[in-house]
């Protein structure tokens, strides 16, 4: 098992920043490429960022894509989500989860933390 909490969200304006964390116990956290997913109310669950297991990959929605970061640090048991000129349309539940299949990362999920952008 692996356990993953975020941590990082909350209330802010258009244009500000924002960086997420999710620390992971359990398993060998170098194991696993890592994801962020978002949620926005009434939509469907979508991938935000991924990165493998040593960082050398990393994709992202084309949404975010200029704007949101993906960084891991295997030493520290933790992946980050760097979110820059944040949009009211980046308002959602952030979700960080972990995969041993760097293009089907669904075997882990954290809580989620509330992303909330303001115009």
């Amino acid at each position: 098992q692996v356990q993953l909490v975020e941590s990082g969200g909350g209330l802010v304006q258009a244009g500000d920043s924002l960086r997420l964390s999710c620390a992971a116990s359990g398993r060998t956290f170098s194991n696993y490429a890592m994801g962020w997913f978002r949620q926005a109310p009434g939509k469907e669950r979508e991938l935000v960022a991924a990165i493998s297991i040593y960082g050398t990959s990393k994709s992202y929605a084309t949404s975010v894509r200029g704007r949101f970061t993906i960084s891991r640090d295997n030493a520290k048991n933790t992946v980050y989500l760097q979110m820059n000129s944040l949009k009211p349309e980046d308002t959602a539940v952030y979700y960080c989860a972990a995969g041993t299949v760097f293009n089907n990362i669904n075997d882990y999920w954290g809580q989620g933390t509330q992303v909330t952008v303001s115009s």
